[in-house]
Protein backbone atom coordinates (compact mmCIF):
# COMPACT_ATOMS: atom_id res chain seq x y z
CA UNK A 1 0.00 0.00 0.00
CA UNK A 2 2.97 2.46 0.39
CA UNK A 3 3.16 2.85 -3.23
CA UNK A 4 -0.30 3.58 -3.90
CA UNK A 5 -0.45 5.65 -0.73
CA UNK A 6 2.82 7.91 -2.39
CA UNK A 7 0.26 8.45 -5.20
CA UNK A 8 -2.64 9.40 -3.87
CA UNK A 9 -3.24 13.19 -3.83
CA UNK A 10 -2.00 15.20 -0.91
CA UNK A 11 -4.00 18.49 0.31
CA UNK A 12 -1.63 21.20 0.61
CA UNK A 13 -2.14 24.87 3.02
CA UNK A 14 -0.74 26.93 0.73
CA UNK A 15 -1.33 30.01 2.86
CA UNK A 16 -3.58 31.19 4.85
CA UNK A 17 -4.92 34.61 5.81
CA UNK A 18 -7.24 35.57 9.16
CA UNK A 19 -10.00 37.71 8.85
CA UNK A 20 -11.47 40.24 11.18
CA UNK A 21 -15.20 39.03 10.35
CA UNK A 22 -17.07 36.20 9.75
CA UNK A 23 -16.93 34.90 5.97
CA UNK A 24 -19.59 32.99 4.58
CA UNK A 25 -18.54 32.70 0.77
CA UNK A 26 -15.35 32.88 -1.09
CA UNK A 27 -14.61 32.93 -4.75
CA UNK A 28 -11.76 32.73 -7.44
CA UNK A 29 -12.14 35.56 -9.57
CA UNK A 30 -12.00 33.89 -12.96
CA UNK A 31 -8.76 34.04 -15.17
CA UNK A 32 -6.83 35.93 -12.26
CA UNK A 33 -4.66 35.59 -9.10
CA UNK A 34 -7.43 36.86 -7.31
CA UNK A 35 -10.05 35.82 -4.62
CA UNK A 36 -12.97 37.62 -3.39
CA UNK A 37 -14.03 37.12 0.38
CA UNK A 38 -17.77 38.13 1.32
CA UNK A 39 -18.95 38.17 4.96
CA UNK A 40 -20.11 40.15 7.51
CA UNK A 41 -18.74 42.47 9.84
CA UNK A 42 -18.96 42.57 13.48
CA UNK A 43 -21.33 45.83 13.46
CA UNK A 44 -23.70 43.89 11.38
CA UNK A 45 -22.34 45.23 8.06
CA UNK A 46 -21.53 43.53 4.68
CA UNK A 47 -17.79 43.17 3.88
CA UNK A 48 -16.12 42.15 0.14
CA UNK A 49 -12.34 41.90 0.13
CA UNK A 50 -10.42 41.24 -2.98
CA UNK A 51 -7.00 39.58 -2.48
CA UNK A 52 -4.43 38.52 -4.80
CA UNK A 53 -2.10 35.97 -4.98
CA UNK A 54 1.55 36.96 -4.55
CA UNK A 55 4.40 34.44 -4.17
CA UNK A 56 3.16 32.79 -1.10
CA UNK A 57 0.78 35.65 0.34
CA UNK A 58 -2.73 36.99 0.24
CA UNK A 59 -2.25 41.01 -0.88
CA UNK A 60 -5.13 42.81 -0.18
CA UNK A 61 -5.77 44.88 -2.97
CA UNK A 62 -9.57 46.37 -1.96
CA UNK A 63 -12.03 46.45 0.56
CA UNK A 64 -15.61 47.52 0.56
CA UNK A 65 -18.34 47.75 3.26
CA UNK A 66 -21.99 47.65 2.43
CA UNK A 67 -25.22 48.32 4.43
CA UNK A 68 -26.21 44.10 5.03
CA UNK A 69 -24.22 41.20 5.08
CA UNK A 70 -23.16 39.42 2.17
CA UNK A 71 -24.24 35.86 2.27
CA UNK A 72 -23.67 34.12 -1.30
CA UNK A 73 -22.10 35.07 -4.52
CA UNK A 74 -21.15 33.56 -8.16
CA UNK A 75 -19.70 35.03 -11.29
CA UNK A 76 -21.56 32.31 -13.40
CA UNK A 77 -24.14 34.68 -15.57
CA UNK A 78 -21.26 37.05 -15.82
CA UNK A 79 -18.56 37.44 -19.15
CA UNK A 80 -15.52 36.93 -19.31
CA UNK A 81 -14.41 40.49 -20.23
CA UNK A 82 -16.90 42.14 -17.43
CA UNK A 83 -16.44 39.43 -14.42
CA UNK A 84 -18.86 40.83 -12.71
CA UNK A 85 -19.83 39.62 -9.44
CA UNK A 86 -23.69 38.57 -8.34
CA UNK A 87 -24.37 38.55 -4.38
CA UNK A 88 -27.06 37.47 -2.53
CA UNK A 89 -27.41 39.79 1.29
CA UNK A 90 -29.26 39.09 4.39
CA UNK A 91 -31.97 41.50 3.39
CA UNK A 92 -33.20 39.43 0.67
CA UNK A 93 -31.30 41.67 -2.26
CA UNK A 94 -29.57 40.30 -5.28
CA UNK A 95 -26.69 42.23 -6.49
CA UNK A 96 -24.30 42.50 -9.44
CA UNK A 97 -21.10 44.40 -8.86
CA UNK A 98 -18.45 45.75 -11.02
CA UNK A 99 -15.66 44.79 -8.84
CA UNK A 100 -13.74 47.74 -10.64
CA UNK A 101 -15.99 50.36 -9.86
CA UNK A 102 -17.69 48.80 -6.96
CA UNK A 103 -19.85 51.72 -5.21
CA UNK A 104 -22.83 50.98 -6.78
CA UNK A 105 -24.53 47.79 -7.82
CA UNK A 106 -24.97 47.78 -12.00
CA UNK A 107 -27.99 45.23 -11.40
CA UNK A 108 -30.48 45.27 -8.13
CA UNK A 109 -33.29 44.06 -6.93
CA UNK A 110 -34.80 42.98 -3.52
CA UNK A 111 -35.62 39.63 -4.21
CA UNK A 112 -36.62 38.24 -1.17
CA UNK A 113 -38.78 39.37 1.86
CA UNK A 114 -35.14 37.11 3.86
CA UNK A 115 -32.34 36.51 3.58
CA UNK A 116 -30.73 35.04 -0.14
CA UNK A 117 -28.99 31.85 1.70
CA UNK A 118 -27.65 30.82 -1.83
CA UNK A 119 -26.76 31.77 -5.36
CA UNK A 120 -25.83 30.21 -8.69
CA UNK A 121 -24.92 31.43 -12.49
CA UNK A 122 -24.90 30.20 -15.79
CA UNK A 123 -24.59 31.16 -18.89
CA UNK A 124 -21.52 33.08 -18.25
CA UNK A 125 -17.81 32.33 -18.51
CA UNK A 126 -18.50 30.49 -21.35
CA UNK A 127 -19.98 28.03 -19.28
CA UNK A 128 -24.01 26.76 -20.39
CA UNK A 129 -25.51 27.42 -23.52
CA UNK A 130 -28.46 30.38 -23.48
CA UNK A 131 -29.19 33.78 -21.32
CA UNK A 132 -27.11 34.48 -18.66
CA UNK A 133 -29.12 33.65 -15.65
CA UNK A 134 -29.04 34.17 -11.66
CA UNK A 135 -30.70 31.75 -9.30
CA UNK A 136 -31.27 32.62 -5.77
CA UNK A 137 -33.07 30.79 -2.61
CA UNK A 138 -34.06 32.34 0.35
CA UNK A 139 -35.36 31.27 3.66
CA UNK A 140 -38.55 32.82 3.04
CA UNK A 141 -39.44 29.58 0.79
CA UNK A 142 -38.70 30.72 -2.59
CA UNK A 143 -36.62 29.96 -5.79
CA UNK A 144 -36.17 32.56 -7.97
CA UNK A 145 -34.40 32.77 -11.62
CA UNK A 146 -33.42 36.36 -12.75
CA UNK A 147 -31.95 37.83 -15.94
CA UNK A 148 -29.91 40.78 -15.22
CA UNK A 149 -31.19 42.31 -18.39
CA UNK A 150 -34.97 42.29 -17.65
CA UNK A 151 -35.33 44.68 -14.48
CA UNK A 152 -37.11 43.46 -11.35
CA UNK A 153 -38.91 40.57 -12.57
CA UNK A 154 -37.83 36.90 -11.99
CA UNK A 155 -38.18 35.04 -15.69
CA UNK A 156 -39.16 32.20 -13.19
CA UNK A 157 -40.33 32.00 -9.03
CA UNK A 158 -40.41 28.33 -7.83
CA UNK A 159 -42.43 29.03 -4.38
CA UNK A 160 -44.59 26.52 -1.98
CA UNK A 161 -48.32 25.94 -3.68
CA UNK A 162 -51.24 27.17 -1.79
CA UNK A 163 -51.32 25.42 1.39
CA UNK A 164 -48.04 23.99 1.36
CA UNK A 165 -45.88 25.07 4.51
CA UNK A 166 -42.51 26.83 3.46
CA UNK A 167 -39.08 25.92 3.86
CA UNK A 168 -36.56 27.61 4.11
CA UNK A 169 -34.20 27.12 1.08
CA UNK A 170 -30.74 26.24 1.74
CA UNK A 171 -28.62 25.52 -1.50
CA UNK A 172 -29.66 26.29 -5.55
CA UNK A 173 -27.88 24.82 -8.10
CA UNK A 174 -28.14 25.33 -12.64
CA UNK A 175 -27.36 22.33 -14.76
CA UNK A 176 -28.69 20.83 -17.90
CA UNK A 177 -27.76 23.99 -20.00
CA UNK A 178 -25.75 22.06 -22.73
CA UNK A 179 -28.01 23.94 -25.72
CA UNK A 180 -29.98 27.61 -25.95
CA UNK A 181 -33.20 26.07 -24.70
CA UNK A 182 -32.58 23.45 -22.10
CA UNK A 183 -31.99 24.37 -18.33
CA UNK A 184 -32.71 22.85 -15.09
CA UNK A 185 -32.60 24.29 -11.71
CA UNK A 186 -32.04 21.98 -8.44
CA UNK A 187 -32.85 23.42 -5.01
CA UNK A 188 -32.04 21.99 -1.50
CA UNK A 189 -34.52 22.63 1.42
CA UNK A 190 -34.11 22.64 5.41
CA UNK A 191 -36.32 19.47 5.78
CA UNK A 192 -34.37 17.28 3.21
CA UNK A 193 -36.52 18.19 0.01
CA UNK A 194 -35.02 18.07 -3.32
CA UNK A 195 -37.00 19.67 -6.11
CA UNK A 196 -35.53 19.58 -10.02
CA UNK A 197 -37.27 22.67 -11.38
CA UNK A 198 -37.23 22.52 -15.47
CA UNK A 199 -36.76 25.74 -16.38
CA UNK A 200 -37.83 25.13 -20.42
CA UNK A 201 -41.30 23.70 -19.54
CA UNK A 202 -41.39 25.66 -16.12
CA UNK A 203 -42.41 22.54 -14.32
CA UNK A 204 -41.12 20.45 -11.36
CA UNK A 205 -38.98 17.71 -12.63
CA UNK A 206 -38.47 15.54 -10.30
CA UNK A 207 -38.47 15.65 -6.53
CA UNK A 208 -37.24 13.64 -3.64
CA UNK A 209 -36.25 13.49 0.42
CA UNK A 210 -32.77 13.01 1.61
CA UNK A 211 -34.19 13.06 5.36
CA UNK A 212 -32.01 15.57 6.43
CA UNK A 213 -31.59 19.29 5.80
CA UNK A 214 -29.83 20.03 2.02
CA UNK A 215 -27.01 22.40 2.93
CA UNK A 216 -25.32 21.90 -0.49
CA UNK A 217 -25.96 20.77 -4.20
CA UNK A 218 -23.74 20.69 -7.28
CA UNK A 219 -23.96 19.16 -10.60
CA UNK A 220 -20.85 17.67 -11.75
CA UNK A 221 -21.45 20.14 -14.70
CA UNK A 222 -23.37 22.81 -15.71
CA UNK A 223 -22.94 22.48 -19.44
CA UNK A 224 -23.33 19.32 -20.40
CA UNK A 225 -26.69 16.91 -20.64
CA UNK A 226 -27.64 16.71 -16.81
CA UNK A 227 -25.01 13.77 -15.74
CA UNK A 228 -24.38 13.44 -11.69
CA UNK A 229 -25.74 15.42 -8.96
CA UNK A 230 -24.31 15.89 -5.47
CA UNK A 231 -26.14 16.85 -2.49
CA UNK A 232 -24.99 17.20 0.95
CA UNK A 233 -26.70 17.28 4.51
CA UNK A 234 -26.36 18.22 7.93
CA UNK A 235 -25.46 14.96 9.58
CA UNK A 236 -22.68 14.26 7.60
CA UNK A 237 -23.87 12.30 4.87
CA UNK A 238 -24.09 12.59 1.08
CA UNK A 239 -26.07 11.27 -2.08
CA UNK A 240 -24.65 10.81 -5.38
CA UNK A 241 -27.74 10.51 -8.26
CA UNK A 242 -27.02 9.63 -11.65
CA UNK A 243 -29.48 12.25 -13.44
CA UNK A 244 -28.32 10.55 -16.67
CA UNK A 245 -32.13 8.15 -16.57
CA UNK A 246 -35.14 9.05 -14.84
CA UNK A 247 -37.16 6.57 -14.29
CA UNK A 248 -41.17 7.22 -14.84
CA UNK A 249 -41.56 6.42 -10.86
CA UNK A 250 -38.43 5.40 -9.14
CA UNK A 251 -36.71 8.99 -10.42
CA UNK A 252 -33.03 8.67 -10.44
CA UNK A 253 -30.72 6.09 -8.88
CA UNK A 254 -27.94 7.44 -5.89
CA UNK A 255 -25.24 5.99 -3.61
CA UNK A 256 -25.05 7.55 -0.44
CA UNK A 257 -21.73 7.93 2.06
CA UNK A 258 -21.24 8.62 5.56
CA UNK A 259 -18.36 11.01 5.04
CA UNK A 260 -18.52 13.79 8.11
CA UNK A 261 -19.22 12.98 11.48
CA UNK A 262 -20.84 16.30 11.83
CA UNK A 263 -22.37 18.50 8.77
CA UNK A 264 -21.44 18.56 5.45
CA UNK A 265 -21.69 22.42 4.52
CA UNK A 266 -20.59 21.76 0.81
CA UNK A 267 -19.68 20.54 -2.29
CA UNK A 268 -17.62 20.80 -5.07
CA UNK A 269 -16.38 19.52 -8.46
CA UNK A 270 -12.93 19.67 -9.53
CA UNK A 271 -13.59 21.52 -12.98
CA UNK A 272 -10.87 19.96 -14.62
CA UNK A 273 -12.24 16.56 -13.77
CA UNK A 274 -16.35 15.95 -13.31
CA UNK A 275 -15.78 12.79 -11.68
CA UNK A 276 -13.90 13.83 -8.79
CA UNK A 277 -15.31 16.19 -5.80
CA UNK A 278 -14.67 17.80 -1.97
CA UNK A 279 -16.76 18.45 0.82
CA UNK A 280 -16.14 20.51 3.84
CA UNK A 281 -17.36 19.61 7.65
CA UNK A 282 -18.68 20.91 10.44
CA UNK A 283 -15.54 19.57 12.12
CA UNK A 284 -12.84 21.35 9.89
CA UNK A 285 -12.25 18.60 7.48
CA UNK A 286 -12.04 18.64 3.82
CA UNK A 287 -12.73 15.18 2.00
CA UNK A 288 -11.55 14.49 -1.51
CA UNK A 289 -13.77 11.95 -3.50
CA UNK A 290 -13.35 10.37 -6.94
CA UNK A 291 -17.12 8.63 -8.24
CA UNK A 292 -16.54 5.13 -10.32
CA UNK A 293 -19.43 4.61 -12.95
CA UNK A 294 -21.30 1.30 -12.55
CA UNK A 295 -20.12 -1.47 -15.72
CA UNK A 296 -23.70 0.14 -17.30
CA UNK A 297 -24.93 2.87 -15.75
CA UNK A 298 -28.80 1.58 -17.04
CA UNK A 299 -31.08 -1.39 -17.00
CA UNK A 300 -34.55 -2.31 -17.83
CA UNK A 301 -37.33 -2.88 -15.17
CA UNK A 302 -39.54 -5.53 -15.20
CA UNK A 303 -42.22 -3.39 -17.71
CA UNK A 304 -39.53 -2.64 -19.78
CA UNK A 305 -38.91 1.36 -18.48
CA UNK A 306 -35.04 2.28 -18.68
CA UNK A 307 -33.71 2.80 -14.78
CA UNK A 308 -30.19 4.11 -14.00
CA UNK A 309 -27.39 2.38 -11.77
CA UNK A 310 -25.60 3.89 -9.22
CA UNK A 311 -21.65 3.90 -9.12
CA UNK A 312 -19.63 4.18 -5.91
CA UNK A 313 -17.25 6.52 -4.32
CA UNK A 314 -13.98 6.18 -3.13
CA UNK A 315 -12.23 8.44 -0.30
CA UNK A 316 -8.85 9.62 -2.54
CA UNK A 317 -7.56 11.78 1.06
CA UNK A 318 -9.36 13.96 3.91
CA UNK A 319 -7.49 16.62 5.91
CA UNK A 320 -8.72 18.68 9.18
CA UNK A 321 -7.62 22.55 8.74
CA UNK A 322 -9.79 23.88 11.42
CA UNK A 323 -11.45 23.61 14.16
CA UNK A 324 -14.65 25.10 13.26
CA UNK A 325 -16.84 24.70 10.14
CA UNK A 326 -15.60 25.40 6.84
CA UNK A 327 -18.42 26.37 4.75
CA UNK A 328 -17.09 27.72 1.66
CA UNK A 329 -15.55 26.54 -1.00
CA UNK A 330 -14.23 26.83 -4.67
CA UNK A 331 -11.92 25.27 -7.04
CA UNK A 332 -10.18 27.97 -9.22
CA UNK A 333 -11.30 27.43 -12.81
CA UNK A 334 -7.78 27.85 -14.65
CA UNK A 335 -5.46 26.24 -12.29
CA UNK A 336 -6.35 22.80 -11.60
CA UNK A 337 -5.78 21.64 -7.67
CA UNK A 338 -5.71 25.39 -6.35
CA UNK A 339 -8.59 25.77 -3.88
CA UNK A 340 -9.91 28.52 -1.62
CA UNK A 341 -11.72 28.10 1.19
CA UNK A 342 -13.44 29.96 4.23
CA UNK A 343 -14.29 28.73 7.79
CA UNK A 344 -15.80 30.29 11.20
CA UNK A 345 -12.46 30.57 12.53
CA UNK A 346 -12.42 33.46 10.55
CA UNK A 347 -9.88 32.25 8.40
CA UNK A 348 -9.50 31.81 4.08
CA UNK A 349 -7.06 29.31 3.23
CA UNK A 350 -5.80 28.62 -0.50
CA UNK A 351 -4.91 24.97 -1.17
CA UNK A 352 -3.10 22.79 -3.44
CA UNK A 353 -4.53 19.48 -4.32
CA UNK A 354 -1.69 17.86 -5.99
CA UNK A 355 -1.37 14.38 -8.55
CA UNK A 356 -4.93 15.00 -9.52
CA UNK A 357 -4.03 13.61 -12.98
CA UNK A 358 -2.93 10.50 -11.32
CA UNK A 359 -6.56 9.68 -10.23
Amino acid sequence: AGGAGAERPQVVSHVQQALSYTLFDCKWVPRSARLLCLGSAARGTGVLQLYELRAGRLALLREIEKAKPIKCGTFGAASLQQRYLATGDFAGSLNVWNLEAPEIPVYSVKGHKEIINSIDGVGGLGIGEGAPEIVTGSRDGTVKVWDPRQKDTPVANMEPVQGESKRDCWTVAFGNAYNQEERVVCAGYDNGDIKLFDLKTMSLRWETNIKNGVCSVEFDRKDVNMNKLVATSLEGKFHVFDMRTQHPTKGFASVSEKAHKSTIWQVRHLPQNRDIFMTSGGAGSLHLWKYEYPAQRSKKDSEGAEMGVAGSVSLLQNVTLSTQPISSLDWSPDKKGLCVCGAFDQTVRVLIVTKLNKV
